[in-house]
């Protein structure tokens, strides 16, 4: 496999037309679809990753698909996404992750994070990477402050006004060190 980058454990990459089958079954999971309005269908998930590689051909970042290193694994996405909805500091990059069960409390998004986060600020020179999340999503607001995000505020997501429980979101920002503000 082929590599974009790496942390210690994880390998991060384009997507594949193979990643479809899996990446649908985690986004089909209502464990991990717990903090969204919904499961995602099997249509849904291919058209998120036919948008993700064409994010990546126009940009050179995407929620890059992640492979476990040591089993060679496919366990979800990790990494960064330019984000447009309407809000005071969009357009912005928001880094996220979705994470299969099995892959979960071990460390991986954390460690996929921090990667990520210096891929952002050393490979792309981008000056701030944001990341969101409803509030009562406490397991992912628990990763951006220990990949060493900073807690800018709380505001409502326009995209989820149809969702009270999930509609007051955490906002979280991390500048780079080298030219942020």
């Amino acid at each position: 496999m082929t590599y974009l980058f790496h942390s210690a454990r994880l390998g991060f990459r384009n997507w594949s037309d193979a990643d479809i089958d899996p990446m649908a079954s985690i986004s089909a999971d209502k464990e991990v679809m717990k903090y969204f309005p919904a499961v995602a269908t099997y249509e849904q998930t291919a058209a998120f990753i036919k948008r993700m590689k064409d994010e990546f051909d126009e940009r050179g970042y995407c929620y890059f698909a992640v492979d476990e290193l040591s089993t060679n694994t496919f366990i979800g996405f990790i990494g960064l996404s330019w984000k447009t909805f309407e809000a005071d500091f969009t357009p912005c990059v928001d880094i996220g992750w979705r994470l299969s069960p099995s892959a979960w409390n071990k460390g991986f998004a954390t460690e996929g994070a921090i990667r990520c986060l210096d891929y952002a600020f050393d490979a792309l020179k981008l000056a701030k990477v944001y990341s969101m999340a409803p509030k009562i999503n406490t397991p992912s607001e628990h990763v951006m402050q220990k990949a060493g995000m900073i807690k800018i505020g709380e505001f409502e997501h326009p995209l989820l006004q149809d969702h009270p429980e999930l509609r007051q979101c955490v906002l979280y920002v991390k500048s780079n060190p080298v030219n942020g503000h």
